[in-house]
């Protein structure tokens, strides 16, 4: 899939990943994940993309965010919105999908093979520029769970297919089994 001498990225969108490896079961080591690519290619940079509530005393997502600014990857967040629907239900929105596809784009003079870590359809378009300016793009997602987590159209559009689930079985962490 990887030519060694190219240059690759890695571009995650962080809510679309941690839904997608929560839906397998899989626990991720963001460790291991820059080795396996590092040893497949060459890797300039890894990006994870995520929003924040800025409000909170306590973010879950904290540790992770801080744990990967400190270990080789660079991450992007910006303040997530709150709303209330028309339900009365107090949701949060924090879409990183301009983000990605400004930087995959501004960025793209500097690299050979994006792989891009989401399932979301919208970025079948980015997919498409980033094909006309000869670039290679991975999609990173799934077909292995109940409902797929990735766009039939991202999926065809992308140059290669890579399943979360076979990717865990090299990056997963190692988790206690309840027996």
């Amino acid at each position: 899939m990887f030519d060694p001498s190219e240059k690759i990225v890695l571009f995650m969108d962080g809510a679309n990943l941690y839904a997608t490896a929560k839906a397998l079961g899989a626990e991720l080591d963001y460790r291991r994940m820059l080795a396996e690519f590092q040893s497949q290619a060459y890797l300039l940079r890894a990006y994870y993309y995520t929003a924040l509530v800025e409000d909170q005393e306590y973010s879950s997502i904290r540790p992770l965010i801080d744990w990967l600014d400190y270990n080789g990857y660079t991450v992007v967040t910006k303040p997530a919105k709150e709303f209330v629907d028309f339900q009365g239900r107090r949701k949060i929105k924090g879409n990183m999908d301009i983000e990605i596809t400004i930087d995959a784009l501004e960025l793209s003079d500097h690299y050979d093979h994006l792989v891009l870590f989401s399932g979301d359809g919208d970025f079948t378009a980015l997919v498409a520029a980033l094909q006309k300016r000869g670039k290679k793009v991975t999609v990173v997602s799934t077909k292995a769970t109940a409902s797929p987590m990735i766009s039939d159209d991202l999926r065809r559009q992308a140059d290669y297919f890579m399943d979360i689930a076979d990717l865990a079985k090299s990056v997963g962490r190692e988790t206690e089994s309840a027996d």
